[in-house]
């Protein structure tokens, strides 16, 4: 199949590969070189833009970092025609991006209108599982569209939850993200506290995810460096996923429960610490660089 793959970045660089190693033959873009040519290596064609990307795609599978970039891609921004106007009648999007639904149900009425089938399918997984094709696909959309992207989304992970149409895929990847967020930091306060009062972090760590505290951080992702050889912290928090993707999430979950008039005071409370920590000086690392806000400092 032809694919065209938009946004390399660190979970959609592995994503397009997966897709390239299966025997599809991916066309793919991205602002950055260095993020190319990681894909290049791999066999996938790189486009010189995303207007060249989509030329005879069948599928256009977009992995992109918020609702504004989305839009702009496909309806166009600042006078120039969206990618729309390109793509092939009766492609199929596969919206991989962490966006607002209301984005989503936006691009995919235009879509339809263009006679080209559209779903959103944000993941949740982080790099390793973007690397391991197993992550978890969260889809908004028909049935229909969902069993035409389905072949292709278990090349990329091993979880594919149809979570109603267009829009619903959002909407459970930014209650996820929230829970994570939250997770995250009461994770870390703990192995801070810990810490601060003599304990191993990787003892209180084992302590912990094998008791009631368990949770996917304490599993695969521990805040603190050194416990998980694989974990961003232990890389000094690189490569990952970036604290202001976070609070990027949590805004769109806070947008969402105000939506609805639903009650999240821990979504927002964690809002909150994100936004200091990322005026901190840390937005550019991982989210689970957190930590290092409740780390007692020495004297």
């Amino acid at each position: 199949m032809q694919i065209a793959f938009i946004g390399l970045g660190n979970m959609g660089a592995p994503m397009a590969i997966n897709l390239q190693k299966a025997g599809h033959s991916v066309k793919a873009f991205d602002l950055s070189k260095d993020a190319c040519e990681r894909v290049k290596a791999e066999g996938a064609q790189v486009a010189t833009s995303a207007e060249d990307a989509v030329q005879g795609a069948e599928v256009i599978v977009t992995m992109l970092p918020a609702s504004q970039h989305v839009e702009g891609l496909f309806l166009g921004s600042n006078g120039k025609a969206g990618l729309l106007s390109t793509i092939t009648k009766g492609a199929l999007i596969i919206d991989s991006s962490t966006i607002a639904g209301a984005t989503s149900q936006k691009v995919a009425k235009a879509a339809e209108a263009a006679g080209i089938a559209f779903i959103d399918a944000p993941v949740s997984g982080g790099t390793g599982g973007a690397i391991a094709g197993t992550l978890t696909f969260m889809v908004g959309g028909s049935d229909a569209n969902l069993e035409r992207a389905r072949p292709l989304l278990e090349k990329m992970g091993k979880n594919i939850f149809h979570a109603g149409d267009v829009g619903a895929g959002q909407t459970a990847k930014i209650c996820n993200n929230m829970l994570l967020g939250i997770l995250m930091i009461g994770t870390s306060e703990a192995i801070a506290m810990g810490v601060a009062n003599g304990l191993d972090p990787k003892v209180l760590s084992e302590i912990m995810r094998r008791s009631s505290g368990g949770n996917w951080a304490l599993e695969v992702y521990n805040p603190f460096p050194g416990v998980q050889e694989a974990s961003a912290a232990t890389r000094g928090y690189t490569g990952g996923f970036g604290t202001d993707l976070m609070l990027k999430d949590l805004g769109l979950a806070q947008e969402c429960a105000m939506s609805v008039k639903a009650s999240t005071p821990l979504g927002g409370m964690a809002r909150a610490i994100y936004a200091a920590h990322s005026i901190g000086g840390h937005g550019g690392e991982d989210f689970s660089s957190i930590i290092k806000m409740l780390q007692t400092k020495k004297a």
